[in-house]
């Protein structure tokens, strides 16, 4: 019987090495022990990743109980701890909020002092221990002798890496054959790297597809027959926030598809509303045929990984673009030109931004569908400089903003150990809007007070704008931003896909060759 604490070991040492084998190698370790009943709930434990997901528990209640005097020794089994978070998980009605804080107070007071904090880390999605999806992948493939690229694949396609893992441990490699793109069943968005100007784009990439980049909610929309379903860039089902979607899907010529593209609030003279416009109307679950009056959602896709019983996952892009707009009316394709030609693409990317666009896409023609992975084939293109950065910690406004959380200190991932870097603060670019809906989610995510700083779980995602970076012997990183200022508030997105101190490093080295 696997036991609880020997998990926490495992954790405990990936998160002490930077070496990537070494994080393997222990990992891989551990997988070879586990049972078929043991391996879906180690493999997601140690990915960060609770079975059960969200189950009603947050700092909140996980801080206020008292720890009591800790057991003479490790007792808690694995599949024990998964059974009382099932139960967990479970309780609703009347009292329950009374009866979770006392399931959780029993399950604690059998927990050592490392294993509570493990626990605590898993229930409130902050276990930073640098076992991301990409290393449990490789882990996988070291413990089964499984090639490492059938396990992307099958992880990506399914887009759940302790699923996968687990067929590959209990049934071997003939399991992943059933890991394929299927309807309603939603995979990770593909991603892009961000690139300094379209000469940039166009020497790595040769002809380039140049797509508009919209400021608006990434939606992936399933379709067979008559059933239509919507999820977000998280893979969540919104599918009854927006009926103009389903609608307007519904009556494709084509019978079966998966789109990839995004919704997004237009006004008037066809120029985006402000993200939060759009998040406000994508996010509302009550009235919204209310809603959809007063500000209905534009839907414009630029892909096409799924078609009447083909994926076309493997295909290349220009194959695809090819398919999209063969079915696909012009009013609901992402505006695009095809060009090697640096001064029609520039023409173009100034024609974007000049429309309150964000600025364009670069794709590559030839390449495939990669869902989950950031690389070199999708560059992203945008005026000045723009990161996704995690908000570490915030201070107490003063002044007319007394009352308000207002300074925030802003950290890029380091995808090393699976922590995070802190680059400076900013104050700036804030409506009172926007104040005061950061102070009530940043006071939701408290972990506790410094003097004037709030330290935060790192969760809340921020788009920041800055000029350049500059050294700077004030932050571990040896790194700060320059005149940093708050674009959007980026509640879609997870830390997880915050961006790395290696691009906050590459900037860096470009402002200083320049």
């Amino acid at each position: 019987m696997l036991l609880l604490h020997d998990v926490v070991a495992t954790s405990a040492e990936v998160a002490s090495t930077r070496s990537r084998l070494a994080k393997q190698a222990t990992l891989a370790a551990l997988l070879r022990r586990l049972s078929p009943e043991e391996a879906p709930v180690a493999v997601a434990y140690l990915a960060g990743l609770m079975p059960q997901g969200r189950i009603g528990v947050g700092y909140a209640l996980v801080s206020k109980l008292e720890p009591g005097p800790p057991p003479a020794a490790e007792t808690l089994g694995l599949l024990e701890v998964h059974r009382r978070l099932d139960e967990l998980a479970a309780i609703a009605g009347p009292g329950s909020k009374k009866r979770r804080e006392e399931a959780l107070g029993a399950l604690f007071s059998r927990a050592l002092p490392d294993e509570r904090r493990f626990l605590a880390g898993l229930l409130v999605g902050e276990l930073r221990q640098g076992a991301l999806v990409g290393v449990m992948t490789e882990a996988v493939a070291e413990a089964t002798g499984i090639d490492g690229g059938a396990l992307r694949r099958a992880a990506m396609l399914a887009g759940d890496v302790s699923l996968v893992a687990t067929a590959a441990l209990t049934q071997g490699a003939e399991a992943l054959a059933r890991f394929e793109l299927t309807l309603f069943r939603p995979v990770l968005p593909m991603l892009a790297t961000p690139a300094e100007d379209v000469e940039v784009a166009l020497e790595r990439l040769g002809e380039a597809a140049f797509e508009v980049k919209l400021d608006g909610a990434r939606i992936q929309v399933h379709k067979a027959g008559d059933e239509v379903r919507v999820y977000s860039r998280r893979r969540h089902e919104v599918t009854d926030r927006v009926p103009e979607i389903v609608e307007a899907v519904r009556g494709l010529g084509a019978r079966e598809l998966i789109l990839d593209g995004e919704a997004i609030a237009l006004r008037a003279d066809g120029s985006p509303h402000a993200f939060q416009t759009t998040m406000r109307r994508f996010g509302r679950r009550s009235k919204v045929e209310e809603m959809r009056a007063k500000l209905p959602l534009s839907h414009l896709y630029f892909d096409v990984i799924y078609e009447s019983g083909e994926s076309l996952v493997d295909a290349p892009a220009a194959e695809r673009i090819a398919r999209l707009d063969a079915f696909l009316p012009e009013a609901h394709r992402v505006e695009r030109l095809i060009t090697s030609e640096a001064e029609r693409a520039s023409a173009f990317y100034d024609r974007a931004t000049g429309g309150g666009h964000e600025g364009l896409m670069a794709k590559s023609l030839s390449a495939g569908y990669e869902a989950g992975s950031r690389g070199f084939s999708w560059l992203k293109l945008k005026p000045a400089h723009t990161l996704d950065l995690v908000v570490l910690a915030v201070e107490e406004g003063s002044g007319r903003r007394r009352g308000w959380l207002s300074n925030l200190h802003l950290g890029a991932r380091d995808p090393r150990d699976g922590g995070f870097v802190m680059l400076g603060k900013t104050f700036k670019g804030m409506t009172d809007a926007m104040l005061a809906w950061q102070t009530e989610r940043l006071r939701g995510l408290a972990l506790g007070q410094e003097g004037h700083v709030m330290h935060v779980a790192p969760e809340l995602v921020v788009e920041v704008a800055f000029s350049d970076v500059q050294e700077s012997p004030h932050y571990p990183g040896g790194l700060a931003l320059r005149f940093a200022r708050l674009k959007a508030h980026r509640p879609d997105k997870s830390a997880a896909e915050a961006a790395t101190i290696d691009e906050v490093r590459a900037i860096h080295a470009r402002g200083h060759r320049r």
